[in-house]
């Protein structure tokens, strides 16, 4: 009999089926499987004006169509308001606090902030896929930061509200009235947050007009408004293009108006109400700087400036799209930025994989694309991510330039993309005079092992905002806001509050 070893030795090999071999995306990943956000958005076909509590069509009979910049598909349709339908809101608005907000206690007014805050909490991943389709940045973002921040700006500020008497020790504060706000498409949900919070708990009414390409989640917040019970004319949505904000802004109503926007826009602003009785905020442009010094945490460093400028699509005005890098580590620091590009995941921002999504418009990538364009031109050394955009949308490759001097636009113009421009430094004198000699002072990050560098950064950097060892961290107990072309005016924390109120 033979032997159990001499039968599989007889015994043909059975072949191995072949796999095919996974593609390959951005360097060397292998692809993942699609991991797509499936909450129910709830987005309505049509939405009208909200005013004086309650949707109304505009006066104007006409719609425009919300798109969704992932697919170039048509979401929703948007009521265009005319200049009735912004009289009509600040009525509303005037008699709310005429009759009912302005007299409310600040307790009551606390109630209502924190059931709206409440009620965001309870729809949040259904605002966060509403957020993403209509602004095109990853779900992962809207998911773990716009919409929880804010719903913490409504809890912090209903905090305030019956806590009035010590926001300005010494100082007896009352509201200002009726307030006009204007808010930017790169974070719509957080900025109405922004706006809205401070202005309802100081006893204020508002008109406020979102963006006209990201109307979706601000007149679904209006459905949360209703829920909470919000006295009519207290909060009022009117939307449509730059002419109805101008409506917003110029009318005889408003005792403040806030405004967060380009530069451009926002010397329009000072021109048109110069010499009025208006109060204003601006919150404006950036060309923040990241500065990192030779004994900085590199890969600490190189993930900060990442999560500043590339997860966001650079479509915050403090983005970090300057890089100031100490020249000893300058070859370093682009190495690992290379490296990290590479494995970025540039595609759908509605699948959870998605670092990079959308741009937000075919208009605002057409201005990136120019921008990039004077950069090679002027023979900056331009990097970009490798591998295939989606075919339908609008989308642009993480960009890094090197070689980049102070002359260059891309160093000295806002892009508002996933750009990022590197420039070296050999002392500290030279990183300061680099990092100031800019038209804005929003914001600005400090990299570095040495707590005293830091403090003296920190006093030296003309922003508004800085950073140590990180980058884009926000709260809603900080003041936020900027200097020079950036604008003026607090938003968040004690500050933002005075900010909404009239010293008795």
């Amino acid at each position: 009999m033979p032997s159990l070893a001499s039968k599989n030795q007889s015994a043909p090999a059975r072949p191995r089926p072949r796999r095919p071999a996974p593609a390959l995306i951005f360097g060397d990943l292998w692809e993942f499987d699609p991991a797509p956000e499936t909450a129910d958005p709830k987005i309505k076909s049509r939405y009208d004006l909200f005013i004086n509590g309650a949707f109304v069509a505009p006066k104007t009979g006409v719609y425009f169509d919300s798109i969704n910049p992932a697919n170039e598909e048509k979401i929703a349709e948007i009521a265009l308001a005319g200049t009735a339908d912004v009289d009509a809101a600040y009525a509303a608005a005037q008699r709310a606090f005429a009759t009912t907000w302005g007299r409310l206690p600040g307790r009551d007014r606390a109630k209502y902030l924190y059931r709206i805050a409440r009620l965001l909490q309870d729809r949040a991943r259904e605002f966060a896929v509403a957020e993403t389709l209509d602004g095109g940045k990853p779900i992962k973002e809207s998911r773990d930061f716009d919409v929880p921040m804010a719903a913490a700006h409504f809890f912090y500020h209903a905090g305030w509200a019956d806590k009035l008497e010590y926001v300005a020790p010494g100082a007896r504060v009352a509201p200002l009235g009726v307030v006009g706000q204007v808010i930017p498409w790169n974070f719509p949900l957080l900025m109405l947050a922004w706006k809205l919070a401070p202005a309802l708990a100081m006893g204020n009414t508002v008109v406020l007009k979102p963006a006209e390409t990201t109307s979706v989640t601000c007149l679904k917040f209006a459905e949360i408004l209703q829920e909470a019970g919000l006295p009519p004319g207290v909060v009022n949505f009117v939307t449509g293009p730059g002419a109805v904000g101008a409506a917003v802004l110029q009318h005889p109503t408003p005792a403040k108006i806030a405004f967060t926007g380009s530069t451009a826009v926002g010397k329009e602003i000072l021109r048109v109400l110069a010499g009025s009785t208006k109060k204003m905020t601006l919150e404006l442009g950036g060309k923040a700087a990241n500065i990192v010094f030779a004994d900085a945490p590199l890969d600490q460093a190189v993930e900060g400036i990442v999560n500043g400028i590339f997860f966001n699509q650079g479509h915050v005005c403090c983005a970090g799209s300057r890089l100031l890098v100490h020249e000893s580590v300058a070859a370093a620091v682009l190495a690992k930025l290379k490296n990290r590009l590479r494995v970025l995941r540039v595609g759908d921002p509605m699948d959870k994989n998605t670092d990079v999504g959308a741009i937000n418009s075919r208009a605002q990538l057409q201005k990136i694309t120019a921008l990039v364009a004077s950069g090679v031109q002027a023979g900056a050394e331009l990097f970009q991510a490798p591998g295939q955009l989606p075919t339908k949308g609008f989308y642009f490759r993480p960009t890094i330039f090197s070689g980049v001097t102070m002359s260059h636009r891309i160093a000295r113009e806002e892009i508002f993309g996933p750009v990022l421009s590197i420039l070296t430094f050999r002392t500290v004198d030279e990183a300061i005079e680099k990092a100031n000699n800019t038209a804005y002072g929003l914001s600005a990050g400090v990299w570095t092992d040495k707590g005293s560098r830091i403090l003296k950064m920190s006093t030296e950097l003309k922003a508004g905002v800085v950073w140590a060892n990180t980058y884009n961290k926000f709260d809603p107990t900080s003041p936020f806001g900027g200097y020079k072309e950036s604008g003026f005016g607090r938003e968040g924390g004690r500050q933002g509050l005075l900010d909404y109120a009239q010293r008795l």
